[in-house]
């Protein structure tokens, strides 16, 4: 997954239906002698709509939290899509506009408290390792190189097959990836992580080799393949937002065709277009263990 210079503003087009981070604060500089603790916090996506439903699917989203022993606070900080997933996913055709348009930035998150109810009723909330204030501020510099440097929410892993040695031709970049370059970073600055087993969700695509098609420029600009440019849009208009039932059904009908019957499915990763050949079990959603990290640094004993 690409890095970035800069954050670009969004455009006033992209809206949420439930704002980004509406709480969020500045991280804060603790103490360098504080002592903080810190949590593991997962629920499912939208635990606060529709409680457990997607927990059933092991669909989760992820967290983390601290406590200061010098104040007694608690803090939460996760990484999200400023728009929501369906914008992350897949992109708008707007009027006007041959280029698909993306509202796919994801962003962290930061602020006071930990909604305990949330985390504990359908999900987790467990204490990983406990470190210093000044490694929670170093931390908090690398939480803003990475935010500043990070910014595009990629749902889909496509993978070649479902064994686990197989060939990864994308990573997703989503909440639980972020969590885990947290505790990573965290590993490496000296935390010691409890042994404690760690499931993360993935929806993985599979496909064959990868097919690059180029960039917004070569296929939607003026010298750019219109039949390609065609074929793109056609893909993405069956996953428009705002559906009837009637025109979901029909929709999916033409997604098994497109997706299953003809193997075609259309990614766009790092601002580029590829085709993939699609081949089965053509997807599937994985809740699988990933150990907590070891650091590169000496143990730091708090």
């Amino acid at each position: 997954h690409r890095r970035f210079d800069y954050r670009p503003k969004t455009d006033p087009y992209c809206q949420a239906r439930y704002t980004f981070c509406p709480t969020g604060s500045a991280i804060p500089v603790m103490k360098e002698e504080d002592v903080i603790e810190v949590y593991r916090l997962q629920a499912p996506v939208w635990e606060f709509k529709y409680g457990d439903l997607l927990g059933h699917l092991k669909i989760m989203h992820d967290a983390v939290g601290f406590k200061s022993s010098l104040t007694g606070k608690n803090y939460t900080m996760e990484w999200y899509e400023l728009f929501q997933l369906g914008n992350c996913t897949f992109p708008h055709l707007r009027p006007g506009m041959d280029a698909p348009f993306w509202c796919n930035q994801g962003a962290a998150c930061f602020y006071e408290g930990i909604d305990d109810a949330h985390w504990k009723a359908n999900g987790t909330l467990v204490l990983v390792t406990t470190i210093s204030g000044a490694m929670f501020n170093d931390m908090a510099q690398w939480v803003k190189y990475d935010n500043e440097t990070g910014i595009y929410y990629e749902t889909w892993t496509v993978q070649a097959s479902p064994d686990k040695k197989s060939t990864v031709w994308f990573d997703s970049y989503e909440c639980s990836k972020f969590i885990l370059r947290t505790y990573q970073k965290l590993a490496d600055l000296g935390a010691v992580f409890k042994k404690i087993q760690t499931n993360y969700t993935s929806i993985i695509l599979f496909s064959g080799e990868p097919i690059y098609l180029g960039n917004e420029t070569s296929i939607f600009g003026p010298q750019g393949n219109k039949t390609l440019a065609a074929a793109i849009r056609d893909f993405y208009n069956l996953f428009k937002p705002h559906q009837s039932v009637r025109e979901f059904f029909v929709d999916i009908f033409k997604i098994i065709d497109h997706v299953i019957l003809n193997h075609q499915f259309y990614l766009f990763y790092n601002l580029e277009y590829w085709f993939l050949p699609m081949k089965s079990p053509y997807l599937k959603i994985i809740y699988e263990e990933v150990a907590l990290p070891v650091g590169s640094k000496a143990s730091f004993g708090v």
